[in-house]
């Protein structure tokens, strides 16, 4: 059967005339940055650039922009286009200041519209899925079954190899992002699939048997991007600012830390038990799982991240050391907080909540989300004091002992001896507690992007903690 397409495909063409018609023009619909005091943003519901994490807004290119709003003291409104196309019309139809969405620079995108200093960077990959014949060289690619996302700037890649390989052809799927696309690979629907590093990175966690096989192109900037309008040199210099101090503070460093690097240091193996065991063995836990996390005020996706990564969610688990139970407690943890079965999955779980929740409130004031969790988990694993040490020893050494990802580099210094001895508790497995948090964040993180290929589209949902009183932030789906 033949499949479809050489070149641009029709739609995509279609859709790059029309904005070329529309010249991007001043729209009357929203006024310039500089005389208004909200800020819309278009971007896409995926899991590098804007999704949710229970009830509270997360992803890389949404952190981004909320800090941006903040500074310039902009409420912010975001909508949510559902491709590529689509989101490009609303940024030249005047529907958004700026599209924040993961967007690859391409010349032809850079033709119809103004793109911002570059704040990262991604390399095209070829993937498959692991056990079916690997591409190792761009002439493999022909004659096989090849996937991209509908109006990506791999559009443009593969028509420029095209023209050195003129049997290349592709598909091309309208959807947001690369998820659909993994899946058509695990499904076997696809052979192949071109995605952007940073996608595969957290996507892979969701299908862990597609796997890359070979770079393709060169890697691109990842940039904003404006309509031109009267006003659009003055904006575009106010973004390109707050991207360079941001870069130059650290700041987009600590978000890359904490949105991509976290899935680092878990196998596929990991991962793909995870899955299982999400499929076999979560149905029977969930309704405890949240039932006892809204009783301790926590995500629900936290709390089954701690017992599955005591236990494997094993109410009878036990170990060589004493431990028993779903969040394994000690026996002496156990009577301290009030809890006469281990054994028991509610008592456990409540336990566990609850020792995590001490936690957390023991830690000085002025560490913020999600750097206050990740060291509470730490300390679940290793003790408080442990990391007392180990936030010293982060301060010690120019880091910030505020900072999750500064004190996780020196947790392993307190098993070793040039370091331990000169710390107030001595030594611990600061590696082993290293790889506890790392899992947890990992499991939380599957769980929370486990439903975003069935459902793209969250309630709308005032953040009033992360703005002042006045400001709110919104989502506006696009239909």
């Amino acid at each position: 059967m033949a499949r479809p397409t050489t070149a641009l495909g029709f739609a995509t063409l279609t859709g790059m005339l029309l904005l070329l018609l529309l010249g991007c023009t001043d729209s009357a619909k929203l006024a310039s940055l500089e005389t208004t005091d909200e800020l819309v943003v278009v971007t896409r519901n995926t899991p590098t650039t804007y999704y949710f994490e229970g009830d509270r807004a997360s992803g890389f290119d949404y952190a981004l922009i909320r800090q941006f709003a903040l500074e310039q003291e902009l409420s912010l409104r975001i909508k949510v286009a559902f491709s590529l196309p689509e989101l490009f019309e609303m940024l030249a139809t005047g529907e958004a200041h700026l599209a924040a969405a993961g967007l690859s620079q391409s010349p032809l995108r850079d033709a119809q519209f103004l793109s911002t200093a570059a704040y990262l960077e991604q390399q095209p990959l070829v993937v498959y899925k692991s056990g079916s014949h690997r591409p190792r060289s761009m002439g493999d690619l022909v004659s096989r079954d090849l996937i991209i996302v509908a109006g990506s700037v791999h559009v443009e890649l593969l028509a420029t190899l095209q023209e050195e390989l003129p049997d290349l052809s592709w598909r091309e799927i309208h959807a947001a992002d690369s998820l659909e696309l993994m899946q058509l690979v695990t499904d076997e629907k696809a052979e192949l699939a071109i995605v952007d590093s940073t996608e595969f990175k957290l996507q892979q966690t969701l299908f862990p048997r597609v796997v890359a096989a070979m770079e393709i192109g060169e890697v691109t900037p990842v940039v904003w991007y404006l309509p031109p309008s009267a006003h659009a040199e003055q904006t575009l210099a106010t973004v390109n600012t707050f991207i360079a101090n941001k870069k130059a503070s650290g700041f987009i460093a600590q978000l890359e830390r904490e949105h991509f690097e976290r899935y680092e240091n878990v196998s596929r193996v990991a991962s793909l038990t995870f899955q299982r065991r999400i499929r076999d063995d979560l149905p029977a836990w969930q309704a405890l799982l949240e039932e006892v996390a809204a009783e301790y005020q926590m995500d629900w996706r936290l709390l089954a991240a701690m017992a599955y990564q005591e236990s494997h969610w094993n109410p009878d688990a036990r170990s060589h050391t004493g431990v028993r139970g779903m969040m394994m407690l000690t026996r002496v943890t156990a009577a301290e907080l009030g809890v006469d079965d281990r054994t028991d999955p509610q008592q456990s779980l409540r336990g566990g909540a609850r020792f995590f929740k001490d936690l957390l409130r023991r830690l000085p004031a002025d560490i913020e989300e999600p750097n206050r969790s990740s060291m509470a988990l730490a300390a679940y694993n290793v003790g408080m004091g442990h990391l007392e040490d180990a936030r010293v020893l982060t301060q010690r050494s120019g880091g910030d002992p505020h900072l999750w990802p500064d004190v996780r580099a020196q947790l392993p210094k307190l098993q070793n001896p040039a370091f331990f001895p000169m710390t107030k508790f001595g030594f611990a497995e600061g590696a082993t507690a290293v790889t506890y948090v790392d899992n947890i964040r990992h499991y939380e993180g599957m769980l929370a992007l486990q439903g975003l290929p069935d459902q793209r589209i969250a309630p709308p949902i005032e953040l009033d903690t992360l703005f002042p009183a006045r400001f709110s932030d919104a989502i506006s789906p696009v239909l």
